[in-house]
């Protein structure tokens, strides 16, 4: 049986393109014992797969030039020679970007299909939810009354973290790029507050306005100058869970910005970079939570979809304009 990969053609330098991707033909080998066929049904597109496509070491390896992009996928069982899945169960694993899939079960995991949508699995019942999570509850320990702050707030992690730290009885303030994103993050997710990064050059003046109080948290997931500016406004033991830098991620060149030390010195502050796999024997833990709020209508998932496999290079560069609110993936 032949079936279509994408693979990684050339690596980027700044912004990716669409010549940075390569559709290929293969021929899909037979299942072998403790092996499945999948159908995919989604596929994720993250920001931290920019970085697996420079040749660098790093926490996950880099992709392989003329081999295909790996990331997390939502797949329906075809043919299955394990004993651990039947035809017609629905999983996801970390899996290559192919339209068929022939892969080892050990690297599955089986869907609950009564517990939200099977799309879910990429957001808040997935590596999202539990990277705001366990980034907030294990990290940052909020406190009713706290002020927290979201950069990349309407993304896919950004819009978790504020819902469980309104949860935990916080004031939330979200960072965006759009007035709609700043609509729909006080609106329909709750926030208190909203400031567009994109209208505004003052935004340390804007997140001391919008934070009178002073920030006692800051969940980053963007770096660059939106957190220059948030820093400059922390309270006295205030606590920084670093998950992501996204403004940082298609850098030619190494930005220089605000020395760091002093701040944190001064302010008493824990930063604290993570990785969500850092917390992998505590998934259990974070999935009956995240499911159960999810259940009492405590949080809600958003996901920006693009339809069809030939969409994922598109969908993957959206990413870095801003084309999601949510968890940005695609459906095949």
């Amino acid at each position: 049986m032949k079936t279509t990969q994408i693979v990684l053609a050339s690596r980027p330098k700044g912004v990716p393109t669409v010549d940075n991707f390569r559709f290929e033909q293969l021929e899909l080998p037979d299942t072998q014992a403790g092996e499945v066929r999948l159908k995919p049904m989604y596929y994720s597109v993250d920001p931290y797969m920019r970085g697996r496509m420079n040749d660098v070491k790093s926490y996950a390896p880099p992709y392989k030039i003329d081999k295909p992009i790996y990331g997390m996928v939502v797949a329906n069982v075809t043919e299955s020679k394990s004993d651990k899945f039947k035809s017609g169960d629905t999983v996801v694993g970390q899996l290559p970007w192919q339209q068929q899939i022939t892969a080892d079960s050990g690297l599955l995991k089986l869907i609950d299909k009564n517990v939200g949508s099977p799309s879910y699995y990429l957001d808040v019942l997935g590596m999202t939810g539990l990277t705001a999570y366990f980034g907030l509850i294990h990290i940052c320990k909020p406190k009713a009354g706290e002020t927290v702050v979201v950069s990349g707030a309407a993304g896919a992690v950004g819009l978790v973290v504020g819902q469980i730290a309104k949860i935990h009885g916080c004031r939330v303030v979200g960072i965006a790029g759009s007035d709609e994103k700043i609509k729909l993050l006080v609106k329909k997710y709750g926030f208190d507050k909203a400031i567009n990064y994109k209208i505004h050059t003052d935004m340390e003046n804007r997140v001391a306005d919008a934070c009178p109080s002073g920030v006692d948290i800051y969940f980053d997931n963007v770096g660059g100058e939106i957190s220059d500016a948030v820093l400059g406004n922390l309270n006295v033991h205030a606590r920084i869970a670093l998950c992501g830098q996204i403004s940082l991620y298609n850098c030619t060149e190494i930005p220089m910005g605000p020395r760091l030390q002093p701040i944190l010195l001064t302010k008493s502050a824990l930063m604290q970079g993570f990785l969500v796999s850092d917390y992998k024997t505590s998934f259990p833990e974070g999935m009956t939570q995240l499911a159960k709020w999810l259940k009492d209508d405590k949080l809600k998932g958003s996901e920006t979809i693009f339809h069809g496999f030939d969409q994922l290079p598109a969908a993957f560069i959206g990413l870095f304009s801003g084309e999601n609110t949510g968890k940005m993936m695609v459906e095949a």
